[in-house]
């Protein structure tokens, strides 16, 4: 571990891509690290995440007395505060291009992945719309992907070596390999998969995700979010993606029975 004092604590949730890109980061530093599910995530009960994120969103990283919210925030400190094994490459251009690789999946591409788990997970449609939603999102994935086999110019999207982001690309390519929407046979971006998938950050960070998405799909704590005992976050880029796909049905029930809801204030 690094000399740099303290441990860092993560409020995460497991099955939050956002949170992974953040697991994955301080584990290709080799920054050890204590994490919890908090109490009171996707509700309006006063606990941990209320105290540390005014948008009451996972991931949270507190350290040194910080409190850090936002993914990208978060990666930006940790390559700040452990220096050591950089994830970003020196190159500007570089730099910039993979910051814009993790802008697109952490807005267009995480937006498609969670419509497909409100679908899946959360049954928000059913019949023609639940058909109409999961073609729209399958065609979505396949373009994003093909965005990002142009991206990829060597083993990795940093070039020779993993880096930040790959790190950004890894949960959100492999949840749709869990949707059964991934990377098509014989190209770069499923060689990558395969190569992400031997790197013991990602190996560990992904058993969680599995761990995690078991517990979500309970029964019991799907009926909590539809009863509305906890929300689901409509926020930007998803709320966009459920009304251009057709789901303004979805928003519509979410708000009469008070089981989504919007970022803050």
């Amino acid at each position: 571990m690094s000399s740099q004092a303290g441990v860092p604590h993560l409020l995460e949730h497991p099955v939050s891509s956002y949170a992974q890109k953040v697991k994955i980061a301080l584990r290709e530093k080799n920054v050890e690290f204590t994490s919890e599910i908090p109490s009171d995530i996707s509700s309006s009960a006063d606990g941990p995440l209320h105290h540390s994120n005014p948008r009451v969103e996972v991931p949270v990283l507190i350290h040194n007395g910080n409190k850090i919210f936002d993914s990208t925030i978060i990666l930006e400190y940790i390559e700040d505060m452990w220096s050591e094994r950089p994830l970003l490459p020196k190159d500007p251009g570089q730099r910039a291009k993979a910051r814009m690789i993790e802008d697109v999946c952490d807005t267009q591409y995480e937006a498609v992945n969670w419509g497909l788990g409100e679908i899946r997970a959360f049954a928000r449609a059913e019949g023609a719309l639940k058909d109409q939603l999961e073609g729209t999102a399958q065609q979505q994935t396949a373009t994003l992907q093909d965005w990002l086999e142009q991206q990829l110019e060597g083993p990795w999207f940093n070039g020779s070596s993993f880096g930040w982001a790959d790190a950004s690309v890894a949960p959100i390519v492999n949840r749709s390999v869990v949707y059964g929407y991934g990377p098509s046979e014989g190209s770069k971006l499923k060689a990558w998969h395969q190569r992400l998938m031997e790197r013991e950050s990602v190996k560990k960070t992904f058993e969680e995700f599995e761990k995690g998405l078991g517990g979500m799909r309970n029964p019991a704590i799907k009926e909590m979010y539809l009863s509305g005992q906890m929300q689901r976050e409509y926020r930007d880029h998803r709320l966009e993606w459920m009304i251009k796909s057709g789901g303004m049905e979805i928003i519509h029930k979410g708000l009469e029975k008070g089981n989504i809801r919007f970022s803050w204030p």
